[in-house]
């Protein structure tokens, strides 16, 4: 099977109603995107390299998944609606039954969204796959409405979305650093393999949230992200950031008990520290606190407030009593 029998195989697909604004898709030397008017443009691109961001025995389609996934999460955290990705495909072999896998998983989830795939390029060499998303957020009376990193203001109130640290876990498992019994692993895993892209979540905190990021590297290292953009600093409550490892789960799930049953120590590290939860991290005034609740509520996603945004730059921990917390919580970094 040649480069372009591959392509057309498994990659090419009838036209769909993507909307006007996807002109041409797959099929030309470039795809044409036609914004709507009184839009931007988002735009992110994330790379998946084997054994670097996935485990060589990663089923086919939930890698196809989290491929789209990671950057969907992205346009999320700024509030922007999936139009149309590009896909840059680098396989050791034309592997006919990997790429069927991999293909269902990613236009699975392409679909929910509607986003469409419009291009992107095959070639031989290390299993490596490049993603880049393109989305729309509207601009009104001249101002755009994209939720940025930099909008954080002294005051106002920090949250993060999901139940970060439970892919970290699954992580540690799967590396053989960490024993998880039988019926814990396969939910944790799902949560590391096929995260859920905040989509609607991203959309409904539009002109809600002041501020907002993706958590990929780590909860503390991309809220150092926001502050550092919006040149401020903020206190983290850990008594309440710890039980958002569970948050408005059942609490009857053994993965659920076995996570609250873990040592105060550890659930911090993997709520802080973890990495992968693909979760939104974001400030809103304080006097929006109704309206945060309404968007979590109309995007079925669970949000727990915990912390604040102040003047003085840094990042303070808290415990229950408003004590200082002290420990290392270093954010996964390629390079370091």
């Amino acid at each position: 099977m040649g480069e372009f029998d591959l392509i057309a195989r498994f990659f090419q697909r009838p036209a769909h109603p993507a909307g006007p604004q996807v002109a041409l898709g797959v099929g030309d030397d470039c795809a044409l995107l036609q914004p709507a008017p009184g839009t931007q443009l988002a735009i992110s691109c994330d790379m998946l390299v084997e054994g670097r961001h996935f485990l060589p025995d990663v089923d086919p389609a939930t890698l196809g998944h989290k491929a789209l996934a990671v950057n969907l999460s992205d346009l999320a955290a700024c509030g922007a609606r999936p139009l149309a990705f590009t896909l840059a495909l680098a396989l050791p072999a034309a592997n006919e039954a990997w790429l069927a896998g991999f293909a269902r998983g990613l236009f699975a989830l392409a679909d929910a969204h509607g986003c469409e795939l419009i291009g992107g390029d095959t070639t031989q060499g290390p299993l490596n796959i490049c993603i880049t998303v393109f989305g729309e957020v509207p601009v009104v009376n001249g101002k755009r409405q994209a939720l940025l990193r930099s909008g954080a203001q002294p005051g106002d109130d920090l949250y993060v979305s999901g139940m970060p640290g439970q892919a970290r876990l699954a992580l540690e498992a799967l590396q053989g650093t960490r024993s998880l019994p039988a019926d814990v692993l396969p939910p944790l895993r799902a949560r590391l393999e096929m995260p859920t892209p905040r989509v609607a979540l991203g959309l409904a905190l539009r002109g809600v949230a002041s501020a907002a990021i993706d958590v990929s590297d780590g909860l503390l290292g991309d809220l150092g992200h926001i502050l550092q953009a919006s040149a401020c600093g903020a206190t983290v409550d850990t008594a309440i950031a710890i039980n958002s490892i569970a948050a408005d789960a059942d609490s009857t799930r053994p993965e659920v008990q076995f996570l609250m049953q873990l040592p105060v120590e550890q659930r911090l590290a993997l709520v802080l520290a973890g990495g992968d939860d693909y979760e939104l991290l974001f400030t809103a005034p304080v006097a929006a606190r109704a309206a945060v609740q309404a968007a979590a509520l109309a995007s079925a996603t669970p949000v727990t407030r915990i912390g604040h945004i102040e003047t003085a730059q840094g990042l303070r921990l808290i415990d229950a009593q408003g004590q200082p917390v002290s420990g290392r919580f270093a954010s996964f970094d390629h390079f370091a």
